[in-house]
This record gives C-alpha cells, structure tokens and sequence, in this order.
C-alpha cells in the first residue's frame, strides 16, 4: 500500500500520471510575471495556486507527524507578493518552487517512514473523517485538480493552444499515458 501511494503522490508531482500534466508538467517555464498573471479575474493566479499546493503539502506532511489536523500553517489561499521589483520577485518565485519541491521531499520521506499498520488508522480530520491513506491520496487528487487549473491559467494569460506537456487533450483514440512529445 505505501509504494502505491509514493507512486501516485510522485505522479502527482513529478509525473507520469494518466490523468495529464503533473504540478511540474504544469509549472515548466512560468516565469514570475506569469505566475503573478490574473487573466482570469475570479480565478487564481498560478503564484497563488502554487503556495496552495505548497501549504497543503506541508499540512499533510504535519498531519502525518502529529496525527492533529489544522489548516495549513501559511494559511489557505496565502496572498500574492506585492513587492514591484521584478529582480525580487523573481527571486521569490524561485524560492516558491524550490519550497514547494522541499515540501514534495519532506512528505515523500515521512510517508517513506509511516507506520504501514497505520496507514488505515482514522487521522483527525477537518470535515469528514478518513484515514492517513485517504488523506494521502486526497493530496494526490488536490495535485492534479490544481495542477489542472495552473494550465487553465496559463492558457487563458498566453493566448496560445498549449502542447500536450502543458495539458492539450491527446487526438483522438490516443493513448495519453503514451504521449511523450513536450
């Protein structure tokens, strides 16, 4: 059970999941500018959704550890940057990225050293009760929703069909765990 939720969680991240781009897929080349983009003005911005994924990958990292559930310490929805100088925000973007792929480590290492016994224990949960697997994999599913949407958001800002990589449907009665092209 523990291999299959590393595997689904790497997918989620990194991967090689059916479902399409993963979080990286879906983050390759955005730059700053981009991630700070509203083109969509009752949507987040990708800047946004990525501190998302980040605090919620830290929270379940957390809930593993002490078994208390919480919202995430950084908060839901933490706000944008405000700060003007491109130099600094790209230097914070660049921080956000590397916080987000530490969180992904940390999880995957905590996950690596969980109880096997305990991964059908109830965790405490906010809202309905499930258990450390389910929580597990309800990252993995919050991952590709969300991963989803930063595509969504950089389509809507770049004007442009992106490539099957960034999240184009595959032609029809195309295999997409075979699409390899970028």
């Amino acid at each position: 059970m523990r291999s299959t939720l590393e595997l689904v969680l790497r997918r989620s991240f990194d991967g090689g999941a059916w479902h399409g781009p993963s979080v990286a897929d879906a983050l390759r080349d955005v730059d700053a500018r981009t991630a700070l983009a509203r083109p969509v003005p009752t949507a987040h911005s990708v800047w946004e959704l990525t501190h998302h994924l980040m605090a919620w990958t830290r929270e379940v990292t957390r809930r593993l550890r002490t078994g208390l559930a919480a919202m995430p310490i950084e908060g839901d929805w933490p706000a944008s940057p405000t700060a003007t100088d491109p130099d600094a925000l790209d230097a914070e973007w660049t921080r956000l990225r590397a916080s987000l792929d530490e969180a992904r480590d940390a999880l995957l290492a905590e996950l690596a050293d969980f109880p096997a016994e305990r991964l059908d224990a109830p965790v405490q949960a906010i809202g309905e009760p499930l258990t450390y697997a389910q929580m597990v994999i309800g990252l993995a599913e919050h991952n590709a929703y969300h991963g989803g949407q930063i595509v969504l958001v950089r389509r809507a800002a770049s004007g442009r069909r992106p490539t099957t990589a960034e999240g184009a449907a595959p032609e029809p009665g195309r295999d997409p765990a075979q699409i390899t092209e970028s």
